[in-house]
Parts: C-alpha cells; sequence; structure tokens
C-alpha cells in the first residue's frame, strides 16, 4: 500500500487498481478508514472524532492531489507524495 502522506500520527495511503468510488485509507493506531475523495464520507472504519476531524481537514486542502493520485493508481504509476497537515 503506498503511502503519500503522514501527519499527526495518521498515515494516508492508496492502493493501486482500487474499485470506485475514488478513496483512500487512512490509518491512526491500529484503526483504519477509507475515505470518498469526493464527498468526504467515511466509507468503512472507525476513528476517534478528532482524528476523523483531522483526516477530512486535510482532505479539503489536497482533493485535487488526491484524485491525481487515485487517477496515477488506476494506472499503476507511481504516485506522488501530498503535503502532510502542519
Amino acid at each position: 500500500m503506498p503511502e503519500i502522506s503522514r501527519f499527526l500520527g495518521i498515515v494516508i495511503a492508496m492502493y493501486y487498481r482500487e474499485h470506485a468510488p475514488p478513496h483512500f485509507h487512512a490509518s491512526y493506531r491500529e484503526l483504519e478508514i477509507r475515505v470518498n475523495i469526493q464527498t468526504g464520507e467515511i466509507m468503512t472504519g472507525r476513528f476517534p472524532p478528532r482524528a476523523r476531524q483531522v483526516v477530512l481537514e486535510w482532505l479539503e486542502l489536497y482533493r485535487e492531489e488526491l484524485l491525481e493520485d487515485w487517477e496515477l493508481a488506476q494506472k499503476r504509476k507511481p504516485l506522488k507524495k501530498i503535503e502532510p497537515l502542519e
């Protein structure tokens, strides 16, 4: 699973050739969520409220870059790193 960002103990990753809708995986400690890039919906999993909020704030800042990485992943091309939330 290619890691595309890491901040505040949260790892953001995207798998190659995954099914639609465009989404990414976020892990925090032993927990993982899948997040719809376009809507911000938590598709599966659970996070503590603050960690979930941080991920959604990051998504708002980098939605376009995430969609670009989604397209690259569908083509099995190297993904670009995305800035962490500061």
